[in-house]
C-alpha cells in the first residue's frame, strides 16, 4: 500500500503544487519522497511509502540501471513477479515486486505488460526516450487510481481525488477530477514542453476472460470443460488457496479482518492453515469489530476459538460510530449511503489495528458477495442468466463501493488490504461456470461456495452456513440496527425543509432520505462540486426497496423470526 502522485506540464510553481501530495501522506507513513524529471522542469513525482517489501530499495520512482529512461510509481502487489523472471529471465536490481513492470514493458510494450501483472495496481510508467506516459489499473480496481487532464494538456494523477481538486493551473477552469477506470490502460504522448496528449485509452482484461498470465502460474492445468460438481468443488477449493497463498508475500506483519460470515471466514481459516504449513512464525491476528453482544462479534469468536487465531475484538458504542462518520466520508471521497455505513466499522477496527498492534498487510472477504450472488436480493433474480448479469455488472462497479470502501478505510491508517476472492484466476473460473450453479439455493445464498467447503473441516458447519449479515448490520444488535441508529442520531440533525428542497439543492443524485441528505452535506463541506464521481447509489435489484440494509428486506426477516 503506498500513496502515488504525478504532474506533468505544471505551469505553477512545483514547490506549491506538492502540498497537495500531502494530502495522501496516510498511504504510505513509512517515507516520502517527491522527485523531479530530468529533462522536463514541470513534471514530477511524489510517493508515500508504506514498506512491506524490500526495506533498502523499495522507494519510488523505480529506476534501475539497465533502462536509465524508464520512470515507474506504483502502488499494489505483483503475486507473479518471480515466476515471469524464471520464464523470461529478467536480471532484477531490487527485490521490489514492481520492477517487474518495467522489464515487462522492455520486452513486449505497455499491453502485454498490463496483462501479464497477476496483482493489484495502479502504476504511471514514464518512458523519457519514447516521450510516453502510462497509466493503468487493475481488473477490479483493488487499487485506487485519479486523474485530472486539461485542454492545454497538464495531467495530474493520484491514488485518491484529494490529492488533485487544488491543484493550480493557468485555465481559469479547471476540468473534473476523474476515477482512472479498472483494467485500462492509457497512453499519452509527452511533448518536449512536459505537456501531455491522449492517444488511447484500452480495455486490456475482461474478467470473464482466463488471464493471460495464468499460463505462468503455479496452478497447472485445472480439468476443464467439465461441470461435474465434484470437479467443479474442487476446483474452486484449489484456486481459492492459491489466492490466500499467492498473497502471503510479505516483509511485515500479515493479519485479518473477521467479521464471522462466511466471506472473512473462510479466509481467516485457508490463511492461518497455510501460514502453518509455510512455518510463518508468529500467530495469525484475526479482528473482529462491533456493539457489545452484537451477531458479527459472537461468530467471529466461534471462528477464532475453532481456527486457533490470536483474536481481537474491538467494541465501540454509537456515539464512537457517530463521531467518526465525518473523518470517514472525507477518507471516502463518496455520499453512497450503503458505503459509509459498512465503512465506519471497518474505519474504526483498521485504527484499533494500527495503534494497538504491528499487523500492516490485512487480509479481508470483499468481492465475495459480488462474484458469488452473497446479497440476499438475489433470491428475488427472477432467472439464472439475470442473477449472472447482475452479478457481472457488481463486479464492474467494485471500485465505487465496496472496494472503494476497503481501499480507503485501511489506507487511512496505513494498512495494506488483500483481497484474495478477487483473485484474476479465481473470478474468472467461477464466472465461467453454468449461471444455474451459481445461483442461490434451498433459501441459501452463496450455496455453491460453502458447499465447496463443507468436507474441509476448515469452519464450525454453522459458520459455514450461516446467512448473510450485511456487514454495517452485524456490527450491531439485531433488535436495533446500525442504520436505525444513524436515522434516529441524524432526525435531529437535518430538518424536514432541507429535505424537500433537496433536488434543488444538489440536483444530480438528490439525497431522498434525512441520511442521504446528511452525508451529502458532508461530502460538499470537502469536495464541493464533485458529486459525478458516485454515478448512482447502491441499492438492491428486483425489489421495491427504499434503504439498502439487508434487514429492511422481507427475507432477512423471515429467516430472523425461525
Amino acid at each position: 500500500m503506498c500513496g502515488i502522485w504525478a504532474l506533468f506540464g505544471s505551469d505553477e510553481c512545483l514547490s506549491v503544487q506538492c502540498l497537495s501530495a500531502m494530502k495522501i501522506a496516510h498511504r504510505g507513513p513509512d517515507a516520502f519522497r517527491f522527485e523531479n524529471v530530468n529533462g522536463f522542469t514541470n513534471c514530477c513525482f511524489g510517493f508515500h511509502r508504506l514498506a512491506v517489501v524490500d526495506q533498502l530499495y523499495g522507494m519510488q520512482p523505480i529506476r534501475v540501471k539497465k533502462f536509465p529512461y524508464l520512470w515507474l510509481c506504483y502502488n499494489g502487489e505483483i503475486y507473479n513477479f518471480k515466476q515471469l523472471q524464471k520464464q523470461f529471465g529478467f536480471e532484477y536490481q531490487t527485490l521490489v515486486d514492481g520492477e517487474v513492470i518495467l522489464h515487462l514493458y522492455n520486452r513486449g510494450g505497455i499491453e502485454q505488460t498490463a496483462c501479464m501483472l497477476d496483482g493489484v495496481f495502479a502504476f504511471i510508467l514514464l518512458d523519457t526516450a519514447n516521450r510516453k506516459v502510462y497509466l493503468a489499473r487493475d481488473t477490479y480496481g483493488v487499487r485506487p487510481l485519479f486523474k485530472v487532464l486539461t485542454d492545454d494538456g497538464f495531467l495530474g494523477v493520484c491514488s485518491e481525488a484529494k490529492g488533485l481538486t487544488n491543484l493550480k493551473h493557468s485555465t481559469s477552469f479547471f476540468p473534473k477530477v476523474e476515477p482512472f477506470l479498472p483494467g485500462h490502460y492509457e497512453v499519452l504522448d509527452l511533448k518536449p514542453s512536459g505537456k501531455v496528449a491522449s492517444v488511447e485509452l484500452v480495455k486490456f482484461h475482461s474478467y470473464k476472460d482466463e488471464p493471460l498470465h495464468a499460463a505462468y502460474d503455479t496452478v497447472e492445468n485445472l480439468p476443464s470443460g467439465s461441470f461435474d460438481l465434484e470437479t467443479v468443488k474442487s476446483n474452486i477449493r484449489i484456486l481459492f488457496e492459491n489466492a490466500v497463498r499467492k498473497r502471503l508475500m510479505a516483509h511485515r506483519r500479515i493479519g485479518c479482518l473477521l467479521s464471522g460470515g462466511l466471506d472473512s471466514s473462510l479466509v481467516a481459516a485457508v490463511l492461518l492453515k497455510l501460514m502453518k504449513e509455510m512455518n510463518i512464525s508468529y500467530p495469525l491476528q484475526t479482528f473482529s469489530i462491533g456493539m457489545e453482544n452484537s451477531p458479527d462479534v459472537l461468530a467471529a469468536r466461534k471462528v477464532a476459538t475453532h481456527i486457533g487465531s490470536e483474536h481481537h475484538e474491538v467494541i465501540f458504542n454509537s456515539e464512537e460510530g457517530i463521531q467518526a462518520i465525518e473523518d470517514v466520508i472525507f477518507s471516502l471521497e463518496t455520499y453512497d449511503i450503503t458505503t459509509i455505513r459498512a465503512s465506519v466499522g471497518m474505519y474504526l477496527v483498521s485504527k484499533y489495528i494500527r495503534k494497538k498492534t504491528d499487523s500492516v498487510v490485512i487480509f479481508s472477504g470483499e468481492g465475495s458477495d459480488e462474484l458469488t450472488q452473497g446479497y440476499i436480493y438475489f433470491h428475488k433474480a427472477p432467472s439464472p442468466e439475470d442473477a449472472a448479469e447482475e452479478s457481472e455488472r457488481l463486479l464492474k462497479e467494485l471500485y465505487l463501493f465496496d472496494v472503494l470502501r476497503a481501499d480507503r478505510t485501511t489506507a487511512a491508517h496505513g494498512l495494506e488490504l488483500r483481497v484474495p476472492f478477487l483473485d484474476h484466476r479465481f473470478t474468472s473460473y467461477y464466472l465461467s461456470l453454468p449461471a444455474e450453479m451459481r445461483i442461490p439455493k434451498n433459501g441459501i445464498e452463496k450455496y455453491l461456495l460453502r458447499q465447496s467447503f463443507e468436507d474441509s473441516n476448515l469452519l464450525p458447519k454453522e459458520i459455514l452456513w450461516r446467512p448473510k449479515e450485511a456487514f454495517s448490520d452485524g456490527i450491531t444488535s439485531v433488535k436495533k440496527s446500525w442504520f436505525s441508529i444513524l436515522q434516529d442520531y441524524i432526525d435531529q440533525q437535518v430538518d424536514d425543509l432541507s429535505l424537500e428542497k433537496a433536488a434543488e439543492k444538489y440536483p444530480f443524485n438528490p439525497p431522498k432520505t434525512k441520511e442521504s441528505y446528511y452525508y451529502r452535506q458532508i461530502f460538499e463541506k470537502h469536495y464541493p462540486g464533485q458529486s459525478s464521481w458516485l454515478p448512482h447509489y447502491w441499492m438492491p435489484r428486483w425489489i421495491k426497496a427504499t434503504d439498502p440494509s439487508a434487514r429492511t428486506l422481507k427475507h432477512y426477516k423471515a429467516a430472523a423470526q425461525e
